[in-house]
């Protein structure tokens, strides 16, 4: 898992530069973002996916690159002071309190836009018809059927005192999930996976997906108060069953499923 990091670090390094003066700026705004540090668990999905089908992971690095650029991008526009007001990021300064709002609204825009340009420029050594797919899959990853479409609705139910588990699933299937189903099935798609394989890599990615929401709930309880009492430990159940029923999707594929199945229990059991 570290070698994969370090391979993601080293791409999102190289795949920001500024080429005229003119976008200095801008450049350094997405830089900042892009190479704060992070998981980076969706290009290692990504690559997980990949390699499970035999896919090179040459062709996957682009994907994996896109994917922490649509995230970043999400991470920008949700530390605004019109979404959750937030100044600081993994310790250090917002983007937007370095660069103001109007650089940082627009850094989360280019990002956005270079992380579809980056995947038709860069991909080699697949069929074309598989570069469309993953196109399709990471719009849909953003869009209302995704992040966007999840904050919304995740804005709009902050201090209501009846949201239910419906529209708290939803919201964790569209904010959370879909960018790391995206991540799977990107890979699984650039390996030319089935259509029942591709299907399998949606269930395992939903399944942690909710997973991880579970975990990072439970991290601001243990970050905020000192008493967990129940309901932690009734997270943590939830978290595991969820993990439980994404490593059964992946069964049939043995032991080439490994860094996906280690990927789920990293997910429950990260600390930050």
């Amino acid at each position: 898992m570290e070698e994969k990091r370090v391979l993601t670090e080293q791409l999102l390094d190289a795949s920001l530069k500024s080429t005229v003066p003119q976008t200095d700026l801008i450049i350094e705004s997405m830089r900042y973002s892009l190479l704060a540090g992070g998981k980076r668990v969706r290009p290692m999905l990504c690559f997980a996916a990949t390699e499970m089908f035999g896919g090179s992971l040459d062709a996957a690095k682009p994907a994996a690159v896109a994917l922490e650029m649509i995230h970043t991008m999400s991470l920008i526009h949700d530390d605004l002071p019109a979404m959750d007001n937030d100044d600081l990021r993994r310790g250090k300064p917002t983007n937007h309190v370095l660069y103001g709002d109007d650089v940082a609204i627009l850094a989360g825009d280019a990002m956005l836009s270079e992380s579809f340009a980056h995947v038709a420029r860069e991909t080699r050594g697949v069929p074309a018809e598989r570069v469309v797919r993953v196109l399709g899959i990471l719009g849909d990853s953003v869009g209302a059927l995704g992040l966007a479409g999840g904050q919304v609705l995740d804005l709009k139910s902050e201090g209501q005192p009846n949201v239910g588990m419906d529209t708290l699933q939803w919201i964790h299937t569209y904010k959370t999930a879909a960018l790391l189903k995206a991540a799977v099935c990107c890979g699984a798609v650039l390996a030319g996976a089935s259509e029942e394989d591709i299907a399998r890599c949606e269930t395992y990615a939903l399944k942690i997906g909710l997973a991880f929401q579970v975990a990072d709930d439970i991290l601001d309880v243990e970050s905020s108060s000192a008493e967990l009492g129940k309901t932690a430990g009734k997270d943590e159940a939830i978290a595991r069953e969820l993990v439980d029923d994404a490593k059964a999707a992946l069964a049939p594929y043995g032991e080439r499923a490994a860094p996906l199945l280690g990927l789920a229990d990293y997910i429950i059991a990260r600390k930050s």
